[in-house]
């Protein structure tokens, strides 16, 4: 008789898990949307159905602000950060292994293993010492600040898709007197410029979402998106705030989805 391979899914009590994780994780959101189209004022009593809060968000100029601000940090750094994780993922992947390559990818993924609070104190108080020494007090903290946390978020998936390239054709290139940066501009780039644009996007979301290091590192009438919803929430929670994260989640959604068609696999 052959043995059955094992599969967690048929383990006791594995369905019901599942089902509950799913609850708890989807529940409170599906509600924020929901409320998000509430005609009244109250977050908790359901008063028909209306775009009212959208077009309060919409007509409101520190939202607009706040919007524009988090869109330009969030695809300066992304375009920052995509653009150093493209060059240390080929130092990492398109050669010999050496000596000390494991503490690189260490170093390349830090933020994601330190807590992102350590990470904002330290940006605060490098920074700090640079305000001090040029007095200059514009958004290139932010940008720095964002770029550098976004880096290990566009490198993973730029470093997935060159493991998963083959070097025939790099190889033939080469063979065929390419130079090197024809070789990477007419082969390597074309190939990977998937694993780049899901760098990219995972990045955008990434510096977009971001509250922690915004708080700490930004100056005053520097609000971005969700400092300025943090800021709301202190004050009065009301169905603007549900509006303004029911669109952040729409845009959010959309681009993760974008990145799931750009990484999937193909047969």
């Amino acid at each position: 008789m052959a043995a059955r391979s094992f599969s967690i899914s048929r383990l006791p009590g594995f369905n019901a898990i599942a089902v509950l994780v799913f609850v708890v994780l989807y529940l409170p959101i599906i509600v924020l949307v929901i409320y998000s189209f509430n005609a009244g004022r109250s977050i908790s009593d359901w008063e028909g159905l209306s775009l009212h809060w959208y077009a309060v968000a919409w007509d409101n100029d520190d939202v607009k602000d706040a919007t524009i601000r988090s869109l330009y940090l969030a695809v300066t750094a992304a375009v920052i950060s995509t653009a150093v994780a493209t060059m240390a993922a080929l130092g990492t992947t398109r050669r010999r292994a050496f000596r000390g390559q494991t503490f690189i990818y260490v170093m390349i993924n830090q933020p994601l293993m330190v807590p992102e609070i350590v990470t904002a104190v330290a940006l605060l108080i490098f920074f700090a010492a640079i305000r001090q020494a040029t007095g200059y007090q514009g958004m290139g903290y932010l940008v720095a600040a964002h770029a550098a946390f976004c880096i290990p978020f566009a490198y993973l998936p730029i470093r997935a898709r060159l493991e998963g390239m083959d070097l025939t054709l790099e190889t033939a290139a080469s063979d065929l007197y390419a130079s090197d940066w024809q070789v990477f501009r007419h082969v390597t780039f074309p190939i990977l410029l998937p694993g780049i644009l899901a760098g990219l996007m995972l990045a955008f979301v990434t510096s977009l979402d971001d509250v922690v290091i915004t708080v700490f590192i930004k100056s005053a009438g520097q609000d971005t998106l969700p400092t300025y919803m943090l800021g709301q929430i202190r004050r009065q929670v009301t169905g603007e705030i549900n509006a303004i994260s029911s669109a952040l989640l729409a845009l959010t959604v959309a681009l993760l989805t974008l990145f799931f068609l750009l990484t999937r696999k193909r047969d």
